[in-house]
């Protein structure tokens, strides 16, 4: 029998379902022991209270030490730890393999049909046989019968099933948590109605308003096709029913006193009545087949929501796996025919094999791409590496028989793909002007090349916040990674606005802007934000209505006007008119990879800085970046806005990400000159 929540009322947009929910079981990843409390995994102090091996912020925190178990054979792996405390606390039912009502999953995990599985399997007994030897020795016994290997196995597997990763406020993985059926029987879709936030703080510093329990338990028999009825009566009768440790568990997680990291799980659309409440258990801006193969790995399920199960693809998931490949019969013909990488009904296994080599060849190659940044920490190699696929795609070169073709594997501009390119292009950029100014922050030619870095970084991040929204018209469920696209888009622009180097290349006419004293007279997005963050209360209409009104403000009005001026250093960038013109995304990759001369814009079209380093300009070149910059501001604060706005709607007005973009919209001292 499968479990599920279902909403017992009709739910706006932006509402928390729970009240802040306690850990059955949690652990801080080792590498973190030393720098978080091991209870309520906060930054610790300049002090902190130690009580070995763990490290505490405060004495409430303190008080969690009886309730942490330590052990030399678990203590290298916060999953081990982690199973170790549940098993303490909670016996499991080998019958029904489930431990404190949620469900182990043993079964699936443990098998192996390939050598991916094998390797799982061949961990998880490893990690079995550690748990078994800690679980015999702190209860004065000699050796693990199978009665305790089954039950350390049955509390590992509960753990990798239903553990979620805890991260900070950054987004930086801390460890991990695993709670009770209000949270653990909550289901997976690719298109989910909900998302949870983390509350890192002391118990004691618990808010006193917390919300009702507003989700409670249903069951099906066999394929999902055979839920129940929706319905709060049916939900009712079946709950009565259902004998699986959902109040005990509760009870258990209140004798916890609230020791570990609470979680709060809050609506991102409108739920009606008696419809089930559904998280994503991965990145939801991955293709399908990527989706599926990590909930298999992890979790030996195979998604059937509807974004997944519907024929053909949904618009979401054909852009983000959308390859195009251009066949070129050289060297008799130079003629090249365009087919799309998503046509998934094509008979010819010719076909597939290519497009199987497509999406292999450019996943291991931008991959490889981003892992050598991210190792060497080396920016200028990974741009012009990136920049060269997202421009020319790769060729196929495996075969040199001139009767067979050869293919050019170009990337959609929506793909997964280039997502991830923009995200990396806009870090690696901005750490190129960060180190140029470090080293050489005194030469002009250095300041004037640095300053161009930082407007391309502004730019990719622009970009990559004007692709995902394309892409969450028409699945608003990707509402969670848009609220970090925007605001970092929002940050990079203000960042570009408030420079010094502005100064060094323009006798600025210009008078003191603050943020806090922006208002925009064609849309009310800070009115509503400003708003929101005051009552916390915001409708779904009125979300729809400060949307609208921001695109259109922005398309119409500071988009098209800084983005000639942010592009023009890139090559890549310059091909894009206009990143809030769709149109753009329907043209295939490879119209960008044209002649360097036929994307060279004329000097009357677009003002920028004189890459020659020359400083002497004319009147309109002058005026058109001062007013460059103003746009750049204003365009900035709309951005970061607009993702506040997002982030308050996932994790509350009163949430880390809302927060720090008020904080920067109010602060008077944050201006240009």
């Amino acid at each position: 029998m499968e479990m599920e929540m279902r909403s017992m009322e009709d739910t706006e947009i932006a509402t928390d379902m729970t009240p802040s929910l306690v850990p059955l079981t949690f652990s801080l990843h080792h590498s973190n022991l030393h720098t978080h409390c091991s209870s309520c995994f906060s930054l610790l102090p300049l002090s902190p209270i130690p009580i070995t091996p763990f490290l505490y912020c405060s004495p409430p925190c303190s008080a969690a030490h009886p309730f942490l178990l330590h052990h030399p054979a678990v203590s290298h792996s916060s999953d081990l730890r982690a199973a170790l405390l549940l098993l303490s606390h909670h016996r499991p039912s080998v019958t029904s393999s489930r431990v404190a009502g949620l469900l182990s999953n043993r079964h699936k995990l443990t098998c192996h049909n390939n050598s991916d599985e094998d390797e799982v399997s061949e961990r998880i007994s490893s990690g079995v046989r550690a748990l078994a030897t800690a679980i015999t020795e702190l209860r004065g016994e000699l050796e693990p019968d199978d009665a305790v290997l089954e039950e350390a196995e049955c509390a590992l597997c509960a753990v990798l099933t239903n553990a979620v990763e805890v991260q900070d406020k950054e987004g930086r993985a801390l460890g991990i948590a695993v709670y009770g059926p209000a949270f653990s029987w909550i289901n997976h879709s690719c298109s989910p109605n909900a998302c949870y936030r983390f509350i890192l703080s002391p118990s004691s510093s618990s808010s006193s308003q917390e919300s009702k329990l507003r989700i409670a338990p249903s069951s099906f028999r066999g394929s999902p096709d055979s839920r129940i009825d929706s319905g709060l009566c049916t939900i009712t009768n079946h709950f009565q029913k259902v004998n699986w440790g959902y109040f005990s568990a509760l009870e258990e997680e209140e004798q916890n006193q609230g020791y570990g990291p609470r979680l709060i799980v809050r609506s991102i659309k409108r739920i009606k009545k008696g419809q089930e409440i559904t998280i994503a258990y991965t990145d939801l801006l991955q293709s399908k087949a990527m989706r599926q193969l990590d909930l298999w790995s992890k979790y030996r399920f195979i998604c059937c929501c509807m974004r997944c199960s519907v024929v053909p693809f949904t618009y979401v998931d054909h852009a983000l796996q959308d390859v195009v490949i251009t066949i070129c019969n050289f060297p008799k013909t130079s003629q090249e025919i365009s087919v799309s990488g998503c046509d998934f009904t094509s008979s010819s296994s010719s076909y597939n094999l290519v497009r199987d080599t497509a999406e292999r060849r450019l996943n291991d190659s931008v991959d490889d791409i981003i892992s050598e940044y991210l190792m060497a920490g080396d920016p200028e190699p990974c741009c012009e590496k990136l920049e060269k696929i997202l421009m020319q795609g790769l060729c196929d070169e495996l075969d040199n028989v001139e009767e067979t073709p050869h293919y050019k594997f170009m990337l959609h501009p929506l793909h997964y793909l280039s997502l991830n390119a923009y995200t990396t292009l806009a870090s690696a950029y901005k750490v190129r002007a960060s180190d140029i100014l470090s080293t050489t922050s005194t030469i002009y030619q250095n300041q004037l090349e640095a300053f161009d870095m930082s407007r391309t970084s502004a730019a990719y991040s622009l970009l990559l916040a004007t692709t995902a929204h394309h892409l969450f018209n028409s699945e608003s469920s990707l509402i969670a990674s848009l609220a970090n696209f925007w605001t970092g888009a929002g940050e990079s622009l203000l960042y570009l606005a408030r420079s010094s180097e502005w100064s060094k290349f323009f006798k600025s006419s210009l008078v003191a802007s603050s943020v806090s004293k922006v208002k925009c007279s064609k849309c009310s997005l800070m009115d509503t934000f400003r708003a929101y963050i005051c009552n916390g209360k915001i409708r779904n209409d009125d979300f729809e209505n400060a949307s609208n009104e921001f695109l259109d403000c922005i398309s119409h009005d500071s988009t098209q006007k800084v983005w000639s001026f942010l592009v023009n250093g890139c090559r890549f960038l310059r091909s894009i008119k206009d990143p809030m013109d769709s149109g753009w995304l329907v043209s295939t990759s490879n119209s960008r990879a044209t002649d360097p001369g036929a994307l060279a814009k004329k000097k009357s079209e677009v003002c920028y800085l004189h890459e020659s380093g020359n400083s002497i300009q004319t009147c309109e070149e002058q005026t058109c970046n001062e007013n460059a910059r103003v746009h750049i501001f204003e365009l900035g604060v709309h951005c970061l806005a607009y993702g506040g706005l997002l982030a308050a709607i996932c994790y509350g007005h009163h949430s880390h990400l809302a927060s720090y973009v008020e904080q920067i919209l109010d602060d008077k001292n944050n201006l240009i000159l």
